[in-house]
C-alpha cells in the first residue's frame, strides 16, 4: 500500500517543475487564445454592439423624425382649418361682390328700362299733342269755315277761342 501512498502522492503533490511547466502553458495558452478567440470574440462584441448602438441611434433619429412629422401634421391640421375658414371668407365675399355686381346689373337694367319707358311716354306725349295740334287745327280750320260763313265780330271770335281753350284745357 505503500507504493500506492507514493503514487498518490506524487500525483497530488506539488513538483517545482511541473508547476513551471504547466504556468508556462497556461500563458502559451492564454496568449494563444487571446491571439486566435478573444481578440475575434472581442471584435465580434464590439461590431455587435456598435450594431445595437447604431440601432438605438436610428431608432432615436426614427422618433425624433416621427415627433416632428407629427407636429408638422399637427400644424398643417391647424393650419388647414384656418385656410378652409380663408377659403370660406373668400368665397361668402366673391359671392357678395356676385350678388352686388347683379343688383348693380339689375338696377342699371331696370333704370335703362325706365328711362326707355319715359321716353316712349315722352313720345306718346307728343304724338298725342300733335295730334291734339291737327284736331286743333281741323277744328280752327272748321271754326275758320264757320266764322267765313257768318260774319263774326273781334269780341265773338275771341269768346270762342277762349271757349276754345277752356275746352281744350278740360279734356286734358
Amino acid at each position: 500500500m505503500k507504493g500506492f501512498l507514493d503514487a498518490f502522492e506524487g500525483f497530488v503533490g506539488v513538483n517545482f517543475w511541473t508547476m513551471i511547466f504547466a504556468w508556462c502553458n497556461l500563458l502559451i495558452l492564454y496568449f494563444f487564445l487571446r491571439k486566435l478567440l478573444f481578440k475575434p470574440v472581442k471584435n465580434m462584441i464590439d461590431s455587435r454592439q456598435k450594431e445595437v448602438d447604431d440601432m438605438y441611434d436610428e431608432a432615436e433619429a426614427s422618433r425624433k423624425d416621427a415627433a416632428e412629422m407629427k407636429a408638422e401634421y399637427e400644424e398643417k391640421l391647424a393650419h388647414a382649418g384656418e385656410e378652409s375658414e380663408e377659403i370660406l371668407k373668400r368665397a361668402v365675399r366673391k359671392a357678395q361682390l356676385r350678388e352686388e355686381e347683379i343688383l348693380r346689373e339689375a338696377d342699371e337694367k331696370a333704370a335703362r328700362t325706365l328711362k326707355r319707358a319715359q321716353e316712349q311716354v315722352e313720345l306718346e306725349k307728343k304724338r298725342a299733342i300733335n295730334e291734339v295740334k291737327n284736331e286743333v287745327s281741323d277744328m280752327a280750320l272748321g271754326i275758320a269755315a264757320a266764322v267765313i260763313e257768318r260774319d263774326i265780330d273781334k269780341k265773338e271770335h275771341e269768346a270762342m277761342i277762349d271757349d276754345f281753350i277752356r275746352q281744350m284745357g278740360e279734356a286734358s
